[in-house]
């Protein structure tokens, strides 16, 4: 018995089209050899690859993974995964509405994948529980996108404002309920032994990390709890309380359809990294690492 699959045995075995086995050689997330001109797939090597990946879709696709679910990312804003959808000219939209919209809007079957930043109480678990909680039984797959900074950001010219407790009374402006940076903003509340009632809110929310920035740079909140990325687009102060672990909960099989591949292609490319240390405050050493690989 031979020790590699042939192109086509692979495609067969992934239940994918010859041209996709193709693109994934292409971005180089197969095990392959090339011999007297043909590509060559180790078999123990692509067990391997597939246990780690969750790539065989055995199971089938359950009624929210249908060919109806349209080309949208949901989930958590983030300034450079708007700006990376755009460049990868994958042809997936955003509606980045806050990670706990997305977890509802990928179970509802209205988005391909979505974005989280949801804090668990192991601080290196991102994202996990809810995913196990919501999904566990699915074939579904998390993967890390990025890491980023978030703090404190305020005006320069504010006093220095180190922690919450520093806050007083500063008007500190907030996000919508579904943002996960909600749920950062209770855990880190608790940890210092506050609730959100000793901050002086604003009355309105910003749906998104630029437009609180935008709120504290044009002096209608004081304080906010943002990404290091946009308080220095801004011009802000900025103080890290946390570095937060941003996944891209995906079906396994839409993982390796065409758009997303484009997508993900993109952020492998020098460009992608190029922007996001000029931003600031992202680390993507660890783009594409699974943390969850449902059965």
């Amino acid at each position: 018995m031979s020790e590699y699959f042939t192109t086509k045995e692979l495609a067969s075995l992934l239940r994918v089209k010859e041209r996709k086995v193709y693109d994934l050689v292409s971005s180089k997330a197969l095990p392959v050899r090339r011999v007297t001109g043909k590509l060559l797939f180790p078999k123990e090597e692509i067990q391997s690859w597939i246990a780690a990946s969750g790539a065989a879709a055995q199971a089938p696709a359950p009624a929210q993974e249908s060919a109806q679910t349209p080309l949208v990312m949901a989930g958590g804003h983030d300034p450079l995964l708007e700006w990376a959808l755009r460049e990868s000219r994958s042809g997936i939209a955003a509606l980045l509405d806050g990670a706990l919209d997305g977890l509802a809007r990928f179970r509802d079957g209205g988005c391909l994948a979505a974005g989280l930043h949801i804090p668990e109480k192991n601080a290196a678990d991102w994202n996990v529980g809810a995913v196990k909680r919501e999904f566990g039984r699915e074939p579904v797959v998390l993967i890390e996108w990025v890491k980023r900074t978030r703090g404190l950001i305020y005006k320069p010219s504010s006093r220095k404002v180190e922690r919450l407790a520093d806050i007083g009374e500063l008007r500190f402006q907030s996000r919508q309920p579904e943002a996960g940076s909600e749920l950062v903003l209770g855990a880190l509340l608790a940890k210092e032994g506050l609730r959100k009632s000793d901050l002086q809110s604003v009355d309105s929310v910003e749906r998104t990390e630029t437009d609180l920035a935008i709120a504290i740079s044009n002096g209608h909140a004081d304080v906010g709890l943002g990404i290091e990325a946009m308080a220095r687009q801004f011009g802000l102060a900025f103080s890290p309380l946390l570095v937060e672990r941003f996944d891209l909960l995906i079906w396994r099989k839409a993982y390796f359809d065409p758009p997303f591949q484009a997508f993900m292609s993109f952020c492998a490319s020098a460009p992608f990294r190029s922007r996001a240390e000029s931003l600031g405050g992202y680390d993507v050493g660890r783009l594409g690492s699974v943390h969850f690989n449902g059965p």
